[in-house]
């Protein structure tokens, strides 16, 4: 079995409005030097299988498929044996 943690993260030129609301709200409170805040997703699964090969795989297309928007959103994950 694997754990698969995921992390999906708006593309650096696509607007980010809940990025821009957050930074928004630091500035009403004093955060003056919060700059450039951009708000992703982390997603953390186990795949059920012995075969590194098989879970990398799915992982990669559960991640294009449905964790993620491929026109917007990049995605990177790792993959842990667990015992």
């Amino acid at each position: 079995m694997y754990k698969a943690t995921v992390i999906v993260k708006r593309r650096p030129k696509i607007l980010d409005p809940a990025g821009k609301a957050v930074e928004q709200g630091a500035k009403l409170l004093g955060f003056n030097n919060v700059k450039q805040t951009r708000i992703g997703k982390y997603i953390e699964f186990f795949i059920d299988t012995n075969d590194m090969t098989v879970a990398e795989k799915e992982l990669k297309e559960y991640s294009e498929k449905l964790l993620s928007n491929p026109i917007m959103e990049d995605f990177e994950f790792t993959l842990e044996e667990v015992k």
